[in-house]
């Protein structure tokens, strides 16, 4: 499992959006980079920065996946039959950790993470610890009867601030199904993501 290696919320300052759609988030308050320079005028971004922006973005969103991981994962997509980006989107949904993310089992991708990596999971009945691991199609996927007691699940089952989208099919409060791989428009993203520029930046 990689380690967290910067504060979450530095990727929305440095971005100026707020990338998870967290209330508590920085860029609420103050829409300006971190550091004593994040005031300064922006100048114009290059081709390449704007590519580099939507790569840090895209891969800070799931969680900070590292730059090998999630380079690999890029290969792979473009290897698949159809448009690559779609690709990319679809193999990122079907992680373990994000699937857990999405089905409201825990409030942040970070803490989906924790619990996945705390062997709290269950895939079709079978305890899981790596938060990598590509769901399929059809998979079930189950809370832990401890994990089912714990404030972090129900709080993330209480908040308000998004909904379970309809690619996961859950089944009361601790269980869920991956119902299908999502196109980019059906994944609730709360900032837009250009999967388009990851690839141009990979296949520069």
């Amino acid at each position: 499992m990689s380690k967290r290696s910067s504060a979450k919320y530095k990727l929305d300052r440095r971005m100026g959006e707020n990338v998870f759609g967290r209330p508590k988030s920085p860029v609420n308050k103050r829409e300006y980079g971190p550091g004593q320079h994040g005031q300064r005028r922006k100048g114009k971004m290059s081709d390449f920065g704007i590519q580099l922006r939507a790569k840090q973005k895209l891969k800070g969103y799931y969680g900070d996946v590292t730059e090998k991981q999630f380079k690999r994962t890029y290969t792979e997509a473009a290897r698949m039959k159809g448009d690559t980006g779609q690709n990319l989107i679809g193999l990122l949904e079907r992680r373990l950790d994000m699937i857990v993310y999405r089905a409201k089992f825990a409030p942040t991708i970070w803490a989906a993470r924790q619990i996945v990596s705390h062997g709290h999971i269950r895939v079709n009945g079978v305890k899981c610890n790596i938060a990598s691991r590509r769901v399929n199609v059809g998979d079930l996927i189950e809370l832990g009867p401890k994990a089912q007691q714990m404030a972090l699940v129900m709080e993330a089952q209480s908040l308000a601030e998004r909904d379970i989208p309809d690619y996961v099919s859950p089944d009361g409060t601790a269980r869920a199904t991956f119902v299908r791989v999502p196109t980019l428009d059906e994944v609730p993203y709360p900032v837009r993501m250009e999967p388009n520029l990851v690839v141009e930046f990979y296949s520069r």
